[in-house]
């Protein structure tokens, strides 16, 4: 039997009857998947960071500390973050699990400690998810967030509500690219990404995938979810920008004649930074788990040296410690 999108829409490029898709082209080939595996494994990538896991840990992780009520913003690993704004919290694509894996035993392993585990966290009203990924919506994490705070609301794009109600959420927002929800003084913006979604080998991109933005009266966040690059960013910044402070993906790059299709280098964040018409930013989806041949420190250095020619960028992307917060601009 077909199977058919029940959010069809014939006039949005990104729907398809089946599901969704990224209106930009790829460059994949049949067998490119098996031909990174293969390489891969004959160079036995990734390597360690330079000077092993036990000194990146001590360099680039602290425990997360949640004082104070001012506007700030906390990455806690990956591309989990946690906002406050306008006397809200919002929480990001949570995974605070050993594995990004729907196996306990198999799959991407933690290689940096959890800076803040569910029981840690202060109250939390929110929780945005960018796509069903196992890096970046982990079933355990959600278990415990709604058995810690039943009532919270999640904000997620279309096709993930089903899932989240048979975990026990009660509130669920689904949104389409471009679309908006106001709750609680906030409003928030799926905005486009390229990327894909699948948990398992029935429901290859049968939801959606997106960024966000997060507005208050007095702050404007953008939150890009997992994401090659794309002539969207632009547009996004053109529409709902300037942002006082963003999140961007920098990791899980190599090799880029594979990963270029989902997932951006730190020279392409660079470039987003400035498209995106942004105050300040942090880099996000590194430090954590070996999804990619690059070594851990890897997207910071190639961060670094992207930046060497622009202080003023360099001084306004700024990387975090996992655990450690920033305030907005």
């Amino acid at each position: 039997m077909a199977i058919k999108n029940p959010y069809y829409d014939a006039s949005k490029p990104h729907h398809t009857p089946e599901g969704f898709t990224n209106p930009e082209p790829h460059n994949r080939q049949d067998g490119d998947l098996k031909r990174w595996q293969r390489e891969r494994k004959e160079q036995q990538l990734p390597k360690p960071p330079h000077r092993g896991y036990e000194h990146f840990i001590s360099q680039w992780w602290q425990k997360a500390e949640f004082s104070g009520s001012e506007d700030r913003l906390w990455f806690l690993g990956h591309a989990c973050l946690l906002l406050r704004i306008a006397g809200k919290t919002v929480l990001m694509d949570p995974v605070l699990s050993a594995r990004a894996s729907p196996l306990k035993f198999y799959g991407p392993k933690r290689k940096t400690p959890v800076s803040a585990d569910v029981a840690d966290l202060p109250h939390i009203d929110y929780v945005l998810l960018s796509h069903n990924h196992y890096d970046h919506l982990d079933k355990p994490t959600i278990k415990r967030l709604l058995r810690r705070f039943p009532e919270l609301e999640f904000i997620v794009p279309l096709g993930m509500k089903r899932w989240l109600i048979r975990q026990g959420a009660r509130h669920v927002t689904e949104l389409d690219w471009w679309q908006e929800h106001s709750t609680g003084g906030l409003n928030f913006h799926a905005v486009p990404a390229r990327h894909w979604s699948m948990r398992t080998l029935w429901d290859r991109n049968r939801s959606l995938w997106c960024g966000w933005v997060v507005t208050s009266a007095d702050l404007r966040f953008y939150f890009s979810g997992d994401s090659g690059y794309s002539n969207q960013f632009k547009v996004i910044g053109d529409k709902l920008g300037p942002f006082d402070l963003a999140a961007i993906p920098v990791g899980a790059y190599a090799p880029r004649w594979f990963m270029s299709a989902q997932h951006m280098d730190p020279q392409q964040a660079v470039e987003v930074f400035s498209e995106i018409k942004c105050r300040k930013a942090v880099p996000i989806h590194w430090g954590v788990f070996e999804l990619a041949d690059e070594s851990l420190d890897e997207p910071l250095q190639e961060l670094a040296q992207a930046t060497q020619n622009n202080a003023e960028i360099a001084s306004r992307f700024y990387p975090l410690k996992i655990g450690q917060s920033i305030l907005p601009e």
